[in-house]
């Protein structure tokens, strides 16, 4: 099989590794992939936003199926393209995506059928949202662009000053551009955050073990928000019991909304949770793969990661093992410093290999000059993972290969893990 992975951060990096396992699987390729991802693909110089680029690719190379990643592809419609020219492909089609491309679509989704999520207002007007917000109790608000703004769409309000600011943020100083145009403002929800992505074909859906994402930049949750510092798996917070909850009360009742919307859902489609004292609610959904999520999740994939893919585009995925190791795994992010907001790139990275020989090393903001050194390229560089037995094990062995890893204005968290180790002890 001659297989197309579109994307190139860390995520595709890890679905790459995994992909590279099936025998199956004759010839990778990643459009536009990464220094890292070069070892396991061939390299396609196309932009993953270039849908008619990557279809024309596809046809002209005869691919046999696509791996969509990221959520503008799909919020694009590059799944529908690519059906269109005969290729099968994983992920939602554009139909499908807007669960993530819309947060006002989501929220009124969930409001329809009766899902667990905070309360919320929507606003396209600024003055309109100002006025609600001046007539509300002091107190705690999130406040969300509509639209895809690389994760950081998101603000958190200690007070309603910081909400105003918010909304000033998106929708007069357009921070966010088109995306913040519309806005959500939601009731602030308090609890320990789950991350939960799920397979489905829209007829099943199997959800993969959980995880907890770390998104602020600096140690002790402080720092402004990022695409995710780093990342546990299992979630010690998500026990047996709130899993069959989450399942009954929120996974088959958002697969069966988007089937009567005619929007059907197959690929991965991500639940993020809050686990508030009236039980479990969705703060988010996302229409892929999350980042660093999948760091941590498909190194404790036991089951074939392209067949369960395959059997989402075809509807057969109850008839596929999907199986994941009883151990832990543990994902550091190693980031330019100065991220989210500005820093420097084009620095050589050393260490590389002698972390590699304890944990795996994910690529995410990385590229190769001519001479084949590997330089910093983005915000996010790369994902240190470890697997062991217990959590504990996992997080000494990837801080363990981290500290091997060297570049110019390195900056990581020094506490992936701390929180859910004490949850684990409580």
């Amino acid at each position: 099989m001659k297989v197309l992975i579109v994307g190139g951060g860390g995520r595709e990096h890890a679905i790459a590794a995994k992909i590279a396992e099936n025998p199956d699987v004759t010839r990778l390729y990643a459009a536009p992939g990464n220094g890292g991802m070069a070892t396991l693909c061939e390299l396609v110089p196309l932009k993953a936003t270039d849908v008619t680029g990557i279809t024309a690719f596809c046809k002209e190379q005869k691919m046999d199926y696509v791996v969509v990643a990221p959520d503008d592809p799909l919020c694009l419609g590059l799944v529908d393209m690519l059906r269109e020219a005969g290729i099968p492909a994983f992920g939602p089609d554009k139909k499908a995506a807007i669960i993530e491309g819309s947060k006002v679509f989501s929220k009124n989704l969930m409001k329809k059928y009766g899902i667990p999520t905070a309360a919320y207002e929507t606003f396209d007007d600024y003055d309109r949202a100002v006025s609600y917000l001046n007539a509300q109790p002091e107190g705690r608000f999130v406040v969300k662009a509509d639209g895809l703004a690389l994760g950081k769409g998101v603000i958190l309000c200690a007070n309603r000053d910081e909400a105003l600011e918010a909304v000033g943020t998106m929708m007069k100083h357009h921070a966010f551009g088109a995306s913040g145009s519309r806005v959500v403002i939601e009731e602030f929800l308090e609890g320990p955050e789950v991350s939960v992505l799920a397979f489905t074909d829209g007829k099943v859906i199997r959800p993969m073990v959980s995880s907890m994402d770390h998104k602020r930049a600096l140690d002790n949750d402080e720092g402004l928000n990022t695409g995710g510092m780093g990342t546990i798996a299992p979630n010690p917070c998500y026990t047996p019991e709130v899993a069959e909850r989450c399942m009954r009360e929120i996974f088959l009742p958002t697969m069966n909304a988007m089937n009567a919307e005619g929007r059907t859902f197959r690929g991965c489609l991500y639940f993020g949770l809050m686990l508030t004292k009236d039980g479990p609610k969705v703060i988010e959904y996302n229409c892929r793969f999350g980042d660093p999520e999948t760091q941590v999740v498909l190194p404790l994939l036991k089951s074939d990661l392209l067949t369960i893919m395959q059997a989402t585009t075809n509807g057969t995925l109850a008839d596929v093992d999907v199986t994941f190791d009883t151990g832990s795994a543990a994902c550091v992010v190693l980031s330019s410093g100065g991220y989210p907001q500005k820093y420097q790139t084009g620095y050589p990275i050393s260490g590389l290999e002698e972390a590699g020989r304890t944990a795996r090393v994910f690529h995410a903001g990385t590229r190769l000059d001519e001479d084949g050194r590997v330089l910093t390229s983005g915000g996010r560089v790369l994902g240190v993972t470890a697997t062991a037995p217990t959590l504990r094990e996992a997080i000494e062995r990837a801080y363990g290969a981290a500290e091997k890893i060297s570049f110019t204005d390195l900056h990581m968290r020094h506490d992936i893990g701390q929180r859910a180790l004490r949850e684990v002890h409580t």
